[in-house]
């Protein structure tokens, strides 16, 4: 060891008056490894713990909004609009519907499945049974006269509720020894709290039928008749066998809806058998 140090260089001693000052290599990296750990350790909590407040003390979003259970008063008023709209479809369904029902099928959507319809004779209920109705007024309509229509005079609303419509019907009869005949008469449409139609009664008839013919007594009846109007007003045989077509168009009608009520009770006895 002697030997060492005698041999080292003086220069070195001289250049700093001190003895050097030797750091050993691995020490500063290890301490500015550490600090450097120290430090990114550091700005993690720092990080987390700034997430955190964000999350615990952001205040809500402007366009947030709370979600409340609808009051008794919003389920009133959501019921009379979708009553309001309702009864418009009904009104305006109803002007389109009437005026064409001879030539085309209506539209069934404004009333309900229970739908009764009522006339001074009778009584039907159901939506099939309705557009039954409407089939054997098209059916019938074509077969006995030449020319059929509905005219619509007025629509008007007595109450909240009830839609009414005045309407005139006429027709040529396709037999030769009738005239043109009509009648008018009333629809009263009333609605539920839907807006929606479950019954439909006919009444206020006023009759405009052709003259009513009589059976002859003599061939003098039918030359006298012959003679004044070129439609004859007298025919062999009874009153019922020569009434107006219209009193047929309405029998036949009703014929339809009741043979297919037994049709239907027929075939109900049939399936429970």
């Amino acid at each position: 060891m002697a030997f060492l140090l005698s041999n080292l260089s003086p220069s070195i001693f001289l250049q700093t008056g001190k003895s050097p000052n030797l750091k050993p290599i691995f020490s500063q990296s290890l301490s500015s490894s550490s600090s450097s750990s120290s430090s990114i350790s550091y700005e993690d909590n720092l990080s987390t713990l700034s997430l955190s407040s964000v999350q615990t003390q952001s205040p809500p979003l402007p366009d947030a909004h709370v979600k409340t259970k609808p009051t008794a008063q919003d389920n009133h008023n959501h019921d009379r609009d979708e009553f309001y709209i309702n009864l418009g479809v009904a009104v305006r369904t109803l002007r389109e519907d009437l005026p064409s029902l001879f030539t085309r099928d209506l539209n069934y959507d404004i009333y309900r499945d229970d739908v009764t319809f009522v006339d001074p004779m009778n009584t039907f209920s159901g939506i099939e049974n309705y557009k039954l109705i409407f089939w054997a007024l098209r059916f019938h309509g074509k077969i006995l006269f030449r020319d059929i229509s509905l005219e619509i005079f007025r629509v008007w609303q007595p109450s909240e509720n009830m839609i009414l419509i005045r309407w005139n019907l006429k027709g040529v009869p396709r037999v030769p020894w009738e005239a043109q005949g009509e009648f008018q008469g009333t629809s009263r449409y009333k609605l539920d709290r839907n807006g929606k139609i479950y019954e439909h009664k006919v009444d206020n008839l006023a009759f405009n039928f052709p003259h009513q013919l009589k059976p002859a007594v003599s061939v003098l009846d039918l030359v006298t008749a012959s003679a004044s109007t070129p439609n004859p007003t007298f025919f062999f045989g009874s009153v019922d066998s020569y009434s107006s077509s219209w009193i047929k168009f309405y029998q036949a009608v009703t014929r339809t809806l009741d043979q297919t009520e037994d049709m239907l009770v027929t075939d109900t006895l049939v399936t429970c058998s």
